[in-house]
C-alpha cells in the first residue's frame, strides 16, 4: 500500500472528528515528535562536545571550532542548500509570507548544522535550530493532512513552543515564546493547541532525560534595595543587549565584505571564523559552546574569577557569538543571551557591592538570573519570555517581582535604541516582516496580476478627437489607453480630464488628434511588482488608477478601489477562526 492510499484513509479517518479535537490531537503528535528532536539535538552536541573537550588543551584545539563551523557551512549550502545562521527569522517569515509552510528537509537541516557547529566550540544555543525544526514538523504535519492556512500556522507555533520546552523543560516559556515570538499573536485559537504541544515536548523530555531544571538555585529573600537595584540594573542589561544586537549585525557585514574582497568560499570564511572562535577560547574557555557550565557556578554563587575577568568574558561571549553565527556557523542565541546576562548581573552584583558596601544585597546567584532575564528580554524585546522562561528554569519564583522590572524595563529601553529585536532586524531591513493580519502582511497576499482591470478601450494615437467622444458613450470608465496598433506598446493615455476642454467646441472635433491631447508623463507598474510599491506610486502621484505594463505591453488599469475591496475580503481570511 503506498504512502497516497495511507494517507488519505488516515485523513477520512480523522475528519469523522470534529475539526477542533483533530487540531488538539495533531498538537499532541507534533508536540512529542519535537521533544524527541529536542533531546536528540541536546544529546548529539553532548557527544560532539565530549570528544573535543579531550583536546582543548592541545596547541591544535582551536582548529576544532573551524572544522565544525565549515563542515556546518558545506552540510546546509551544498547539501541541504539553506542558508546559514540561526534560522528563527525563517520560521516568522513562513508563517507572515506562506502560512507557515516550511520544507520538510528543514526538519534535520539545522539539527545536524548546529550539532557541527557548537558541539565543536562554536559559541551559539541550541534553541533556535530545535525551534526551525519543530515548526517544520508542525508545518509538514499539517501539509499531510491537507490542513488550512490557519490550523498550519498552528502547528507551527506547537512545534515550535515544545521544541522550547523541551530543551529547557520550561512549558510556560514554550508557550511565551512562541506566542510573543514567533506567532505575535494572542489569539485564543492558538494557545490551547500550543499548550498541549508544549507539555508534551516537555514530557518527552522528562522522560527522556529525567525531571531536571537546568540552573537550580537556592531560595533568594528579596529586599526593597534588591527591587530598586534591579531598575538600575535594567539599564546595563538594555545596553548589553544592544551591544550583543549590533555586533551581530556588524560581524556579518564584516564576514561578507571580508569574503568579497579576498574572494573566499563560504566554507573556508565559516571555518576562520571558527578559529577566531577558537583563539579566543583557548584563553577564555568561558566564551565557546553554550557556556551552561558557568551560568550553573554564577547562579550558586561559586564563580571564582574577578570582577575584571567577568567583564572580559561578558564582552568575549558577545564577540564569539557575533563571529560564529555573523561568519556562517549555525546555532541560537538563546543560550549566549544567557551567558552574557549572568555575566552582566553577576558584574552588576560586584560594582554594587564595591561600591555601596553598606547596603546587603540578595546575593551574587539572584543577580545573574536578574542579568538573564534582562539581555533574554533586551535581544528577543520579549518581556514575557524573559520572565517566564527564568523563573522556570531555575525554580526561582521568588524572585519574579525583579525579574519582571528588570524584564519589562530592558526590553522597553532595547526597542528605543533598536526598533527591532536579533529576530525580527534583517525581516525589517529586507521588507518581509509580515506578521499575519496587518496591512503589510495582507498587501503581500495580494497580486497586482489578479486585480488589473481588462475592460478598458484601447485607441491608437492617430484618431481624432470626434471618435474618442463616441467612445465615451459607451465606455464605462473615464480613461482610454493609447497603444500603437503595430507593436501593442502603451503610448500614454487619454482622460476625461483632457477632453472637457474641447467638448462644447465641436468644430476641433475633427482637427484635434489623440496624440495632442493624451497625457505621455503618467506612471506605470510591471505586473510583477509588488502591490506595496504600486500603492506608494500612487499614493505620492495621487493617482487613483494607474496602467500596468507587461515589459511596453498594456495590460489593463490598477485601481484603488479594486484594491479597497480585494484587501477587505483578504483580511476576513486572514482573521478568521480556524
Amino acid at each position: 500500500m503506498d504512502l497516497f492510499v495511507i494517507r488519505k484513509k488516515m485523513q477520512f479517518f480523522l475528519f469523522k472528528f470534529d475539526q477542533n479535537f483533530l487540531l488538539l490531537l495533531i498538537a499532541l503528535i507534533v508536540g512529542i515528535f519535537s521533544g524527541i528532536a529536542a533531546v536528540g539535538l541536546n544529546s548529539s552536541i553532548a557527544f560532539v562536545s565530549e570528544f573535543v573537550e579531550s583536546f582543548h588543551y592541545t596547541w591544535y584545539s582551536f582548529l576544532f571550532p573551524g572544522i565544525g563551523a565549515a563542515l556546518s557551512a558545506i552540510f546546509l549550502e551544498k547539501i541541504i542548500r539553506e542558508g546559514s545562521g540561526h534560522g528563527v527569522p525563517e520560521v516568522i517569515y513562513s508563517v507572515g509570507k506562506y502560512g507557515g509552510l516550511l520544507r520538510f528537509r528543514s526538519i534535520f537541516s539545522r539539527l545536524v548544522s548546529s550539532t557541527l557547529t557548537i558541539g565543536s566550540g562554536g559559541s551559539a544555543g541550541p534553541e533556535a535550530p530545535v525551534v526551525i525544526s519543530g515548526a517544520a514538523i508542525g508545518s509538514n504535519i499539517a501539509k499531510f493532512f491537507s490542513l488550512n492556512e490557519r490550523q498550519r500556522i498552528t502547528l507551527v507555533g506547537c512545534g515550535a513552543a515544545a521544541a522550547i520546552s523541551a530543551i529547557f523543560n520550561a512549558p510556560v516559556a514554550g508557550i511565551i515564546f512562541t506566542l510573543e515570538v514567533i506567532l505575535a499573536e494572542w489569539n485564543s485559537v492558538y494557545l490551547v493547541p500550543v499548550a498541549i504541544a508544549s507539555v508534551a515536548g516537555t514530557e518527552i523530555s522528562i522522560f527522556l532525560k529525567g525531571n531536571q531544571i537546568p540552573f537550580k538555585s537556592s531560595g533568594f529573600s528579596i529586599g526593597f534595595e534588591d527591587v530598586l537595584a534591579a531598575a538600575v540594573l535594567a539599564i546595563l542589561t538594555a545596553m548589553v543587549s544592544v551591544l550583543f544586537t549590533r555586533a551581530m549585525e556588524k560581524n556579518h557585514h564584516v564576514a561578507e565584505k571580508t569574503a568579497s574582497f579576498f574572494k573566499l568560499p563560504f566554507w573556508l570564511k565559516a571555518g576562520i571564523g571558527g578559529c577566531i572562535v577558537g583563539l579566543i577560547g583557548y584563553f577564555l574557555p568561558d566564551s565557546m559552546g553554550e557556556g551552561y557550565h558557568s551560568v550553573r557556578e554564577m547562579i550558586s554563587g561559586v564563580y571564582s574569577n574577578g570582577m575584571t575577568m567577568v567583564a572580559i568574558c561578558m564582552l568575549a561571549k558577545i564577540l564569539t557569538t557575533s563571529i560564529t553565527l555573523g561568519w556562517g556557523g549555525s546555532g541560537g542565541i538563546f543560550a549566549p543571551a544567557l551567558v552574557i546576562g549572568s555575566f552582566t548581573g553577576v558584574l552588576f552584583f560586584r560594582i554594587s557591592s564595591f561600591l555601596f558596601p553598606e547596603l546587603h544585597f540578595v546575593s551574587e546567584g539572584c543577580f545573574a538570573l536578574l542579568g538573564m532575564s534582562g539581555v533574554m528580554a533586551g535581544v528577543l524585546q520579549a518581556p514575557l519570555t524573559g520572565v517566564f522562561l527564568i523563573v522556570e528554569i531555575t525554580g526561582s519564583y521568588e524572585v519574579i517581582v525583579p525579574l519582571i522590572i528588570v524584564s519589562t524595563l530592558s526590553s522597553t529601553l532595547c526597542r528605543y535604541l533598536e526598533p527591532a529585536s536579533l529576530y525580527l532586524k534583517e525581516l525589517v531591513e529586507k521588507g518581509q516582516l509580515l506578521r499575519p493580519g496587518t496591512d503589510s502582511r495582507v498587501l503581500s497576499d495580494l497580486k497586482i496580476s489578479e486585480l488589473i482591470e481588462k475592460d478598458c478601450i484601447n485607441i491608437s494615437p492617430d484618431l481624432l478627437l470626434k471618435d474618442v467622444v463616441s467612445m465615451l458613450k459607451v465606455s464605462k470608465r473615464n480613461f482610454f489607453p493609447v497603444v500603437d496598433k503595430d507593436s501593442m506598446k502603451f503610448i500614454g493615455i487619454v482622460k476625461f480630464d483632457n477632453i472637457r476642454p474641447y467638448l462644447l467646441n465641436p468644430l476641433l472635433y475633427e482637427s484635434v488628434f489623440v496624440y495632442q491631447i493624451m497625457d505621455k508623463t503618467i506612471p506605470t507598474i510591471q505586473y510583477r511588482e509588488e502591490l506595496k510599491d504600486a500603492l506608494d506610486l500612487m499614493d505620492k502621484r495621487h493617482l487613483f488608477s494607474i496602467p500596468v505594463l507587461d515589459d511596453k505591453k498594456f495590460l489593463g488599469l490598477l485601481s484603488k478601489a479594486t484594491i479597497l475591496d480585494q484587501y477587505r475580503r483578504e483580511l476576513k481570511v486572514q482573521t478568521s477562526e480556524v
